[in-house]
């Protein structure tokens, strides 16, 4: 049997991909808001729920832009449980995050957890939908008001995921996607940002590239642009994201169905919320299981991923490392499944059939 990674990514038809490449060719513009990218922000808008979208380089410069485009300079609360990178954003930009507990059912930031680690240096909160799953949206709105705090949501994994009616991205002052080659939607390396009004949009517009217009120079801007190579491959991505979506349901609910009655805690989907299905994340009893199971798969040649590992709280290089219990334990035993468009059902079984012959 192949090896059985985490995911795989999606690739299209090569004639599909280099048919937009040969446009690329003849027209000689490969970069610099070509058509092709032009094309992929206007397609990318009903996707958002804003008419303000942005395609930069990867999904961490769009949080790097996020923060400076809403000058956030201070403190900015944030999850401990989340990739890396929504923690190493706020430091990159020289802010303070200030992690704050999970939901241990949502797996995402607990509001109720919030207004208690609000400071006069607070400016932000940082919030990650974790797995693509929303997190509470209103209270976190509710009290960013209260507070005069800005919103940024970390939506890496929410490309495709409705809530409340709205795409999952239309929420916050400002949201960022990634389209790394690793996600469900994908654009090799790329991400996306989107906010909802037009001051904001020409200030990222101008960080994204270097801060000028021409010969104009407005602002200290940085090189977050994207390529027309990567364009297309999103564009082309697009066309296929209905049955990529479709083929992941069927997938994650044969998984579910497969480990009911285990003693495993599995994701839960908000009946408000129409998921796409980004990842399997199994939640094992306990740590010693989760090494145990491991070491099974590994033997048989099945790569399941620790994630997220560590809780971000356990950063060797924060200076203030607080504690936050249920993040820390959710880290240790969330291991999430192989999943991708080309796993297919007789292997999910078999991943099923190990972790319930761990979990008996």
């Amino acid at each position: 049997m192949a090896q059985v990674l985490v995911t795989r990514t999606y690739l299209p038809e090569l004639s599909e991909y280099t048919e937009l490449l040969e446009g690329v060719w003849h027209r000689g513009q490969v970069t610099n808001n070509g058509p092709l990218l032009q094309e992929l922000e206007d397609s990318l808008v009903p996707h958002h729920g804003t008419d303000h979208v942005l395609f930069v380089g990867n999904g961490t410069i769009a949080l790097q832009l996020a923060l400076r485009a809403l000058d956030i300079t201070g403190e900015v609360i944030t999850t401990p449980y989340s990739y890396v990178a929504s923690t190493t954003a706020i430091l990159w930009e020289h802010c303070t995050p200030v992690h704050v507990d999970i939901d241990p059912v949502t797996f995402c930031i607990d509001p109720a957890r919030i207004e208690a680690a609000i400071t006069p240096r607070t400016q932000a909160i940082l919030a990650t939908h974790v797995y693509g799953l929303p997190c509470d949206v209103d209270a976190i709105a509710t009290i960013a008001r209260r507070h005069g705090l800005k919103v940024i949501y970390d939506g890496a994994h929410a490309f495709g995921t409705t809530h409340q009616g709205r795409p999952l991205l239309s929420y916050g002052d400002i949201s960022t996607c990634s389209f790394h080659a690793t996600k469900i939607y994908h654009t090799v390396e790329g991400g996306s940002i989107a906010c909802h009004d037009e001051e904001t949009y020409r200030k990222l517009r101008l960080l994204r590239a270097f801060g000028h217009i021409k010969d104009d120079h407005f602002l200290v801007g940085i090189n977050g642009k994207n390529s027309e190579l990567h364009a297309a491959m999103g564009v082309l991505m697009l066309r296929h994201m209905p049955s990529i979506l479709e083929r992941r349901k069927a997938q994650w609910w044969r998984y579910a169905e497969a480990l009911q009655g285990c003693d495993v805690q599995l994701a839960r989907v908000p009946g408000d919320t129409d998921y796409n299905h980004a990842y399997f994340p199994a939640i094992m009893p306990s740590e010693a299981a989760l090494h145990a199971l491991l070491e099974d798969l590994a033997k048989n040649d099945i790569h399941p991923r620790r994630y997220f590992y560590p809780s971000l709280t356990e950063l060797p290089y924060l200076s203030a490392r607080g504690t936050c219990p249920i993040a820390e334990d959710l880290a240790r035993r969330a291991l999430c499944l192989p999943l991708f468009h080309q796993l297919d059902d007789a292997l999910i079984d078999r991943i099923a059939l190990f972790v319930r012959s761990h979990l008996k």
